[in-house]
């Protein structure tokens, strides 16, 4: 790449050449077996998968992985686009168009003479625009919650379900009203657990769930990077479990077992 190219033309060529690749690899004629049989919807998997891992780089601030994970991210929206185009549904200039336009439309304080000065004005406005152009004039809570539902993953959502619920005063009077929730949800759990059917005890776990959601709420506490830290914690223990045995871990009894993951906890302390 010359070094007189300005960034943004490194940029757009960069682009081209990535759409590029991506062709050939979707051309019946010399493309890739496995590229040929992707659909929308057999990419579904990867897209989730790509954003976790653009996520956790982000995370872990490592700015060489973050451009990867981010590359294989963009990837996906360019095969996405790539598909839909051989389909005659969009191609990625209209998906680029789109947004470049939708982020105009929303931000009316920047292109045009709206005035908005503070996040929160920022956020108000965009939320206007949204609902028209989604011709809800007035938009219900119901229909927000869903989108909610629908779109985020499930602990993400419930959360944002939680305090908008809560917002219009969809709330318990106190925390402890939430504990006794918490209590009566365990209690039906318990329940369904020995005389329902599964259909019922998923149920009866998904109120827990969503009890436990709404204390983590309570106590200003994000119950995703919880359960994020719990599986990181749980890991780096496992490892020195596995560190520590000279045989298969099936041929330990549980006590042994325990044993060592108690000496991995006090090891991790230290």
């Amino acid at each position: 790449m010359s070094d007189s190219l300005t960034p943004e033309t490194a940029t757009l060529q960069a682009l081209q050449r990535l759409i590029e690749v991506v062709a050939k690899l979707r051309d019946p004629d010399g493309g890739c077996p496995w590229d040929l049989e992707q659909t929308p919807e057999s990419l579904i998997p990867y897209i989730v998968e790509e954003a976790y891992e653009a996520v956790d780089a982000i995370r872990c601030g490592d700015s060489d992985a973050i451009a990867e994970e981010l590359g294989d991210l963009l990837l996906q929206v360019v095969l996405q686009a790539q598909i839909a185009r051989e389909y005659g549904h969009f191609t990625l200039a209209e998906v680029a168009d789109g947004i470049a336009e939708k982020l105009i439309r929303r931000h009316p304080h920047v292109f045009a003479d709206v005035e908005a000065n503070t996040s929160g004005e920022v956020r108000q406005n965009w939320e206007k625009i949204k609902a028209e152009e989604k011709g809800e004039t007035q938009p219900t809570l119901t229909s927000k919650l869903t989108r909610y539902a629908r779109t985020l993953p499930p602990l993400t959502a419930g959360m944002k379900i939680s305090k908008k619920a809560a917002a219009v005063g969809f709330e318990w009077e106190n925390v402890e009203g939430v504990w006794d929730k918490f209590h009566e949800e365990l209690d039906e759990f318990n329940q369904a657990l020995r005389h329902e059917s599964k259909e019922r005890q998923q149920e009866e776990l998904g109120d827990l769930l969503f009890v436990i959601i709404n204390l983590a709420r309570w106590y200003d506490l994000d119950p995703e990077a919880a359960l994020h830290g719990t599986n990181h914690r749980f890991l780096q223990r496992f490892s020195k479990v596995e560190a520590a045995c000279d045989r298969p871990l099936s041929e330990y009894s549980l006590e042994e077992l325990e044993a060592f993951w108690q000496k991995a906890k006090q090891l991790l302390k230290s």
